[in-house]
């Protein structure tokens, strides 16, 4: 068994990053999007500790998400700028897609339904049915009772984290079903999108209703959410070093499961009265085989927990920053940790060039295994 290797990639963003993702298909392939207005495209030599910059995609504005889609090949950003971007990494083409009336705070991609899913500062989601058409189709706008914040999909949910402790979580085959009626009822096509005067085409409004309304079992606000790969539930985390485990199943013996837990907190010296320094927890990503999970937070650590024994399995220590993001490769084989300044220490003139830094870290074979893995 090969033992667990890490290494920092030497060509990272100018600026803080704000998300890391492996390709679904090519766990050679890693994107990194950042506040410096790009997105950064890397190759991840398998079997060797170096990692080689691609090629860059520049933006109007900092980025703030960045998703793959259906392969290596296509990738999907949010940002600053509003809009929500469909990208051809082979070719550099950028499409937009539609845009918010704020910043773009996630974007996340449901292979098994084709569908991208945006959500927004503005208090929404755009929906958009992915097709190879080159033309974008018309997308469907659900309007959200607050912020989102963090957003994340199963083979079947959506789940959204908003202010006010909000959480909502949707039904992708009811999605997948409306956008399907709404693309051919007045006998218009997937593709007879309808635009602005810039070209964008405009949403249109969907009721679309949640599949289930709940309240955040963190008292505080949502920083990140990570479903399982198996379809059952899901976990959250908090700026107040909690996260919570879910199940998507509403029944009592289900929801009895459900429990929360304090992480990503140091003991404080004794001359500053003792206690607990509570870090936020910024990042969370299922293991895409053993269905455990990873968290990052601002104390510059990275865990790994086993949700169904409760238990904490690693901790990795020793990050120059705090964790801001994270993403397993989809063979299960890399972990990518990014890590950037986070107003922690009370940074008043914020800046993250030089300080901002990407890890892969490669996992022997059982590392990421739980107590009841196969």
């Amino acid at each position: 068994m090969a033992p667990a290797t890490q290494f920092e990639i030497a060509q990272s963003p100018g600026d803080a990053l704000t998300a890391v993702v492996f390709a679904p298909d090519d766990p050679s392939r890693l994107l990194v999007s950042s506040w410096d207005r790009k997105l950064y495209m890397y190759d991840v030599a398998q079997g060797k500790e170096e990692a080689t910059l691609v090629k860059t995609f520049d933006h109007r504005a900092p980025v703030l998400a960045v998703c793959f889609g259906a392969n290596k090949d296509v990738a999907f950003t949010g940002g600053v700028d509003r809009w929500v971007k469909k990208i051809n990494l082979a070719t550099g083409d950028q499409t937009v897609l539609s845009e918010h009336t704020a910043p773009v705070r996630c974007v996340v991609y449901s292979p098994e339904h084709s569908i991208l899913i945006s959500a927004s500062w503005d208090c929404s989601l755009h929906i958009h049915h992915i097709s190879d058409d080159s033309e974008p189709s018309t997308p469907l706008k659900i309007q959200l009772p607050g912020k989102a914040h963090a957003l994340a999909a199963s083979p079947s949910k959506v789940v959204v984290a908003m202010t006010a402790r909000l959480v909502h979580i949707y039904d992708l085959p009811t999605i997948a079903s409306v956008l399907a009626l709404s693309a051919t009822s007045n006998g218009h096509s997937d593709t007879d999108a309808k635009a602005d005067n810039s070209g964008i085409p405009t949403p249109v409004v969907s009721d679309i209703q949640p599949w289930q309304q709940r309240e955040s079992s963190l008292k505080f606000l949502t920083r990140a959410v990570s479903c399982m790969p198996n379809d059952a539930g899901y976990a959250t985390s908090s700026i107040e070093g909690r996260v919570a485990v879910e199940w998507f199943e509403d029944t009592p013996e289900s929801q009895a499961r459900k429990y929360a837990f304090k992480c990503h907190r140091q003991v404080a010296p004794e001359e500053e009265g003792g206690g607990d320094i509570v870090y936020p927890v910024h990042a969370l990503a299922f293991h895409p085989v053993y269905g455990t999970f990873a968290s990052g937070g601002g104390d510059g650590t990275v865990a790994l927990w086993d949700a169904e024994a409760k238990r904490r399995m690693r901790q990795y220590q020793g990050l120059p920053e705090g964790v801001h993001s994270l993403g397993f490769s989809g063979d299960g084989k890399y972990l990518a940790i990014g890590t950037c300044p986070n107003f922690e220490d009370g940074m008043e003139d914020y800046s993250g060039v030089g300080r901002t830094h990407v890890f892969i870290r490669e996992l022997s074979e059982t590392e990421a295994k739980g107590k009841g893995s196969k």
